[in-house]
């Protein structure tokens, strides 16, 4: 087939692909978010080393000629290499070997405590080496928890139906559905027009820039409940494109312009976005339903959530963006041209077509009976099963929308994995045997309920050093915690939601710590230890504004 390539520089073609990602018609016909969490740090590091996508484009040169490859490619020379070899497939070997080996050890190298029964011993060294695979990456996440759940069926450590019933969990498809919703923000470009308002209202400064972006985000966010679909779905897009209209890029000293500022507070923000709302993002549905499996039950969950939430992350909302501009200033102080470009974005976009307002209107719809459906006798999941079904019927989705949202099934298969196993341990012992061991070694050095709650929350953050994803997180060590928590004398709905709040404000603590933190860090505009250094910064600012409006906020509204 006859080839034709053009070569363009990084910049250049960065911005060709740029403009492309972010008009109207890529947004509803290509743009697919990166949903969810990765499973390894690796994925940060290969997307950092490919920030210049490329696109091809093929037609005929007559009609009777075959078609001809125009190739816009991020490179500044011709390269006619051939192409790679195609990676091995099956697992890899040595994180195989690690995951397997702990599972084997505490099975058969560990005694056995006398309060807990052989059936839950082997099931914990199954979660445990499941929870290794996640972490180490032998396999993708879904195929991996989806060997641990044959090897507890085909030991039968567990039965089929005790096995499987995870994946009929409410939590675990009201999460799925969520994926859809996020589909649709990003499909009709709704969210990127909120977005661009706020940079055109507010985004005469660099600071002012700032506060638009994180007050858009908080407003889509429970409407779209995903921290990675928002990043690159809506704001890193636009983020890229009023970086490089000042000069700001990826890559090179000029980073620190724009870029780098923005990539940062944006990123550092979006843990208090997701914390503020129970449907803004996956995990804390998640929290909730482990939770109730403890005994851990919270009325109106949806209007309790907000309540307990609303103070201390409205505070760490208004309070971060400042913050991050005076420890990781940019050099770039004011954007006089940030609102010409919105509003010129805007006039490109055109009025707001039909599918938006049905986004809307389905949102409305949406959050509405999120926060009054309970007394009216409408559960959550089936206010999300109502409003995709109104996008389906309008046209805004359509089922191939749906069944290519290969995130959505991928997080079914091992969010219900890690659910079910989770639950099991629960029903078998394991999790209040774990607590009672750690209360007691609590109870040696007399610490009292408050100073408990200090220290689990504070070591259940920091472990998270060692995870690459959130929701992993959760289905690991969330009970464990929740139950070390109860059994400290911890009051249960202070523990359950503190802990569910704690998940989402460490997102921001690495560049593999979350589903954004890989799209946020992948873009090229913040070195690797400016990630570590800012997230350690934010994180301990995040605790105390946390820990002491939240103490008082708390207590005002009697949850101890």
């Amino acid at each position: 087939m006859e080839s034709l390539v053009f070569s363009r520089t990084p910049s250049l073609s960065y911005s060709l692909f740029s403009h492309h990602l972010t008009s109207p018609k890529c947004r509803r016909t290509h743009l697919s978010p990166p949903l969810p969490s990765p499973s390894l740090p690796s994925l940060c590091n290969s997307l950092r080393l490919s920030p210049f996508p490329r696109r091809e484009f093929r037609f005929p040169l007559s009609p009777n000629s075959s078609p001809t490859r125009f190739r816009i490619k991020a490179s500044a020379q011709k390269t006619d290499s051939p192409p790679a070899a195609a990676a091995p497939e099956g697992a890899k070997l040595v994180p195989f070997v690690i995951s397997v080996a702990i599972g084997l050890l505490v099975r058969f190298a560990v005694p056995k405590p006398v309060e807990v029964s052989a059936q839950a011993w082997q099931l914990l060294a199954i979660f445990l080496s499941t929870i290794a695979g996640l972490v180490l990456g032998p396999l993708p996440v879904g195929a991996w928890a989806f060997i641990g759940l044959t090897t507890a069926v085909a030991t039968q450590t567990l039965p089929f139906a005790a096995a499987f019933g995870a994946f009929t969990s409410e939590v675990i498809w009201l999460i799925v559905i969520s994926f859809f919703f996020a589909r649709g923000f990003v499909k009709t470009g709704l969210g990127d027009r909120i977005a661009t308002y706020f940079v055109k209202w507010l985004g005469s400064s660099t600071l002012g820039l700032s506060y638009g972006l994180t007050i858009s985000e908080t407003l889509i966010a429970p409407a779209m409940p995903s921290t990675t679909a928002r990043a690159g779905g809506v704001f890193l897009p636009i983020i890229k494109s009023l970086a490089l209209s000042a000069g700001s890029k990826p890559g090179e000293p000029s980073a620190r312009k724009l870029g780098s500022y923005l990539v940062q507070s944006q990123f550092q923000s979006a843990g208090n976005s997701s914390a503020l709302f129970l449907t803004a993002a996956a995990q804390n549905l998640l929290c909730l339903r482990l939770a109730e499996e403890l005994g851990v039950k919270i009325a109106s969950p949806w209007v309790s959530w907000f309540k307990a939430a609303s103070l201390p992350a409205i505070v760490s909302l208004l309070a971060t963006p400042y913050l991050l501009y005076k420890i990781f200033p940019p050099e770039t102080k004011d954007t006089p041209n940030a609102p010409a470009l919105a509003e010129q974005k805007l006039k490109e976009m055109g009025p707001v077509t039909k599918n938006e307002w049905v986004m809307v209107g389905t949102m409305i719809l949406a959050v509405s009976l999120w926060i009054f459906g309970e007394s009216i006798g409408v559960s959550s999941v089936v206010t999300a099963m109502l409003g995709l079904s109104v996008l389906l019927l309008l046209g805004v989705l359509n089922w191939d929308d749906c069944l290519t949202e290969k995130s959505a099934w991928d997080t079914l298969a091992w969010f219900a994995v890690l659910v079910g196993m989770a639950g099991q341990l629960t029903n078998l012992g394991i999790v209040s045997w774990m607590s009672s061991c750690v209360a007691k070694s609590l109870q040696t050095f007399s610490l009292s309920w408050p100073a408990a709650f200090g220290v689990l929350q504070a070591a259940y953050f920091l472990i998270h050093y060692l995870f690459a994803s959130q929701t992993g997180h959760v289905g690991a060590l969330y009970s464990a915690f929740l139950a070390m928590h109860l059994a400290s004398g911890v009051p249960g709905v202070l523990a359950a939601l503190a802990l569910a709040y704690n998940t989402n404000l460490f997102g921001a603590l690495t560049h593999y710590s979350s589903g954004q933190a890989a799209v946020y860090f992948g873009a090229g505009y913040v070195e690797l230890p400016d990630v570590f250094r800012v997230g350690f910064i934010t994180a301990v600012i995040n605790a105390l504004i946390w820990g002491t409006v939240g103490t008082f906020w708390w207590k005002f509204l009697g949850l101890f």
